[in-house]
């Protein structure tokens, strides 16, 4: 299947299509829910959108790798490098998903300034750990979660100005990073983060030894299942935004966005089924309802490309 989707989107040089294999396996490896969705598009957009997947995913292991014992100091200068090299241009094997990123980047003229705003709120994974409001927490969600939709405007395409889409990407993006916010707070404690508006905590008497305490007796103490719930609320408002962006995105691309959008809207759903208890289980979609959302988003991909719905 890889050799057709690179063979679609004009990929030949051998060097060229290893780094967007490894980006795919990356994809594939990491983010199930996105390389599902994935799918829906045409075999020509796949490539790009596993070089987005595959750079965005390889930064966020230099940082956040919890079987690397690097250090603090050593990890900076690794994300460093890395940012070095695709500012400069130079792809080599030492960091196997620039090439294709940087082609990725040039094929579909993506701005750079938004990998700068990535780069920068990785950078601060390095040194905060904690969000005192939500206009601080919107700063880093500007650069780890909505630029990547920014990104991915020019390979989807619109029916329109893309700068109409473009409010509607970044708060996709927002939404699916708020969902993992909540879905991963006991793991990011184990990072020492947390990426919960202090203030919005504070109003429900949450801090962050209480939320240590939940972590370490695996129990949602019923003020934390009260704030996370306030902040479920909160993710459910960006997404009812998000929304009115998939009509934006040219026919093709709406399949898979429609059904990222199900998927992940339905973690939701199952952080507010299992009632917040998130620091004992992960809220998950069954591979089941995975699969369901995926065959009806096939035959409208079907449909999108003048196939019928074969």
């Amino acid at each position: 299947m890889i050799h057709t989707e690179l063979h679609a989107a004009g990929i030949d040089d051998s060097r060229l299509r290893e780094s967007y294999r490894y980006c795919r396996r990356l994809n594939a490896e990491h983010g199930r829910t996105y390389f599902l969705a994935t799918r829906l598009l045409t075999p020509s957009q796949r490539p790009a959108v596993h070089a987005l997947y595959g750079f965005a995913r390889y930064a966020d292991d230099i940082l956040d790798d919890m079987d690397d014992e690097a250090s603090p100091a050593e990890r900076e200068q690794r994300l460093d490098r890395l940012s070095a090299k695709f500012f400069t241009g130079t792809a080599d094997e030492s960091e196997p998903v620039l090439a294709a990123v940087l082609h990725t980047v040039h094929t579909y003229r993506i701005p750079l300034d938004l990998f700068g705003d990535f780069l920068t709120s990785m950078r601060m994974d390095l040194t905060i750990t904690d969000y005192p409001d939500r206009a601080a927490l919107n700063r880093y969600m500007r650069g780890s979660a909505a630029v990547i939709g920014l990104e991915m405007l020019p390979i989807l395409g619109t029916v329109g100005a893309a700068g109409e889409a473009a409010p509607y990407a970044e708060a996709l993006g927002q939404a699916f990073q708020l969902t993992n916010f909540l879905r991963d707070v006991d793991e990011d404690l184990e990072r020492n983060r947390v990426y919960l508006p202090a203030d919005e905590l504070a109003a429900f008497d949450v801090d962050r030894d209480v939320l240590t305490w939940c972590h370490q007796h695996h129990q949602t103490d019923p003020k934390v299942r009260r704030a996370l719930s306030a902040q479920h609320d909160v993710a459910r408002t960006v997404y009812r935004e998000a929304r009115k962006g998939i009509a934006l995105l040219a026919p093709e691309s709406r399949p898979c966005v429609a059904t990222a959008f199900t998927l992940y809207s339905e973690i939701l759903d199952r952080i507010e089924a299992i009632d917040f208890a998130v620091f004992s289980q992960r809220a998950s979609v069954s591979l089941g309802r995975r699969l369901r959302v995926f065959s009806s988003g096939l035959i409208r991909a079907h449909r999108a490309r003048g196939y019928g719905a074969a």
